[in-house]
């Protein structure tokens, strides 16, 4: 009939939807979901706006759309096959939104919005669909910041390490340094390695950065795996070496060298050589690759 929609549903089931009945629902149900996430979604962009360690999680949507649209080919070709399961899915994502949101655990709220769309895309157009658009759902995650007792459980130790590099090259450049704690003690002045300054944010600024790079980059799992590992090493080496910089600056220059704009410059600096190890490590990958292929000339 005319101007109707059959959707297919698992184990025989049948929807009959007219096609204007299909955007009203649609829009209806996008309305709801919207008044449903506010408060959740303003929370979110608000402590990307206020929080300096998540204020890359703005780039996130973008990029995540952007290879969700690069894929078009790939998902449009996938045959829709809508099923009940997306429906289980949906209550399991309401479920934990209402559990997030009485017992204020904004972690869980938030990734309650990731498993709905997973469940909307499963009753919409199927399992199938869904992995077809995986990966650029799934980079969402890196929009959503880590819970409060994780961040700090990873912040301590990072601090302390970073200490224990930035003391250890500055004595091998000849500056005497005393470590106690967070603390770098040199001739003419103290510094004091805060958590923002224990790498955390390069790292998960860098992490979202490599995951989206090699993406496009290496087609091989393996080797966007490999870009991945390497992300943590790079990250804990160009902070040691930023703290070392920072510490020869304060030797010559005095206390005022860490703060304001040279200690912006270092920061963004020292991402910069970071994501270049990156990018010389993936050009290695792709050079070893060539050379192990039968096919490459001798």
């Amino acid at each position: 009939m005319r101007g109707e929609t059959l959707l297919h549903v698992r184990r025989g089931v049948s929807i009959d939807l007219s096609a204007g009945g299909n955007y009203i629902a649609a829009l209806a149900t996008a309305g709801f979901l919207l008044f449903l996430y506010a408060p959740t979604l303003l929370g979110l962009v608000q402590q990307w706006w206020t929080d300096p360690d998540y204020g890359y999680c703005f780039l996130v949507p973008v990029l995540s759309v952007w290879i969700f649209w690069q894929g078009r080919r790939r998902w449009r070709a996938v045959c829709q096959r809508p099923s009940l399961l997306g429906l289980v899915i949906i209550l399991l994502a309401m479920g934990l939104l209402i559990a997030g949101t009485l017992g204020a655990e904004r972690f869980t709220a938030r990734i309650s919005l990731l498993i709905l769309l997973c469940g909307i895309i499963v009753f919409v157009a199927g399992k199938s669909v869904l992995r077809s658009v995986a990966f650029p759902l799934a980079y969402l995650i890196f929009m959503i910041p880590l819970p409060a007792i994780v961040f700090y459980q990873l912040t301590v130790p990072l601090q302390l390490l970073a200490s224990r590099l930035g003391a250890h090259g500055l004595t091998v450049l000849g500056v005497r340094t005393l470590r106690e704690g967070n603390l770098l003690i040199l001739p003419h002045c103290t510094l004091e390695v805060l958590e923002s300054c224990s790498g955390i944010r390069s790292l998960l600024c860098l992490l979202a950065t490599v995951t989206a790079y090699g993406h496009f980059a290496q087609a091989a799992l393996w080797k966007r795996c490999v870009l991945i590992i390497l992300v943590l090493p790079i990250a804990i080496l160009c902070n040691g070496l930023r703290l070392v910089a920072t510490g020869l600056l304060c030797h010559t220059a005095g206390p005022q060298a860490d703060s304001g704009v040279f200690h912006l410059a270092l920061g963004v600096g020292f991402f910069l050589v970071a994501v270049f190890m990156i990018w010389a490590a993936d050009e290695g990958l792709r050079c070893g690759t060539l050379r192990l292929s039968p096919h490459s000339p001798s």
